[in-house]
């Protein structure tokens, strides 16, 4: 594995970090500073990392709904996150987010009119009973559980719903209209600076800021950045199919960390709605890739993402 390869893996491991570090800053911080701050340290990461491409360089159709896209996907990530009831329930946010690769799958199908294996659809059908079985309860699947789980929080689950939902019309967006440009830096300034209006047009109290916080926000912007720019580095020069098979697990890898970092203890039947997740996602993408022509158009969609 060469060290292109190995930085890709590295913002696998940084992007799988992002829910317990968001939680945990917003916590300290509330939910507009905390995640304003955040997004403040992944752009100017990004800024270092990546750059500031020319604006009148990008496709204005992907510049602007891109753009618009991007924004709204990371406020409802973030305040998702943030508005959780309880830690465990955040990291359930997480995995429901995780639904945006079979999702982004589904879309691209119907947009392409695709013909696929008919093993995709209970593949999808997988990944989302999934979320069902994470949410569900502990003895498995109990629809009262599941209703009463939602109501007791509708906000934060139509959030990290809503932005799965998003975040799959991106990508499919990105593939169609970016032209292999790439505006992550730009749409992550404008993600920060749409937080800090929220924030200030709010009337959250002002932000106490201690060591002890500040270096949680500080591993938390350059996690997020990070791994973007890391991210950058492995699918131009690494191995894309290790990268690609990789980043679907990391629903597995995300869950594990957010439950060290956020000390929570999950129970079975969450750890098996979290492996039902990736399975379904990965399954659903390996039964729509082609060796070649999706090689190239999934080198796009990562390196927009």
């Amino acid at each position: 594995m060469n060290r292109y390869t190995l930085a890709g893996c590295g913002a696998i491991m940084l992007w799988s970090s992002n829910v317990a570090f968001i939680r945990h800053v917003t916590e300290l911080l509330g939910p507009l500073g905390g995640a304003a701050a955040i997004y403040t340290l992944a752009s100017l990461c990004l800024i270092v990392v990546v750059g500031l491409p020319k604006l009148n360089t990008f496709p204005r159709q992907y510049l602007l709904i891109g753009g618009v896209l991007f924004v709204v996907y990371e406020l409802c990530l973030a305040l998702s996150l943030a508005w959780a009831n309880t830690r465990t329930q955040a990291i359930e946010m997480g995995v429901i987010n995780y639904l945006w690769p079979c999702l982004t799958v589904l879309f691209s199908v119907i947009l392409t009119r695709q013909k696929v294996s008919l093993w995709l659809y209970p593949a999808l059908v997988v990944a989302f009973m999934g979320v069902v079985w994470t949410v569900g309860g502990k003895q498995g699947v109990s629809w009262s559980h599941l209703v009463a789980n939602i109501q007791s929080n509708p906000v934060s689950y139509i959030l990290a719903f809503s932005g799965a939902i998003i975040w799959a019309i991106y990508c499919n967006l990105t593939k169609m209209r970016a032209q292999g440009k790439n505006g992550i830096t730009w749409f992550f300034c404008a993600t920060a600076i749409t937080l800090w209006v929220g924030y200030l047009a709010s009337d959250a109290p002002a932000m106490h800021l201690s060591w002890q916080t500040s270096g949680y926000v500080l591993l938390a912007g350059l996690a997020m950045g990070g791994g973007y720019g890391l991210w950058n580095i492995g699918i131009l020069k690494g191995n894309l199919m290790v990268l690609a098979t990789l980043s679907y697990f990391i629903p597995i890898l995300s869950t594990l960390l957010s439950a060290v970092l956020l000390s929570t203890s999950l129970t079975l039947t969450f750890w098996q709605g979290v492996a039902m997740v990736t399975l379904g996602s990965l399954a659903s993408w390996w039964l729509t890739r082609a060796p070649v022509k999706k090689a190239a158009n999934k080198r796009k969609e990562a390196k927009a993402h």
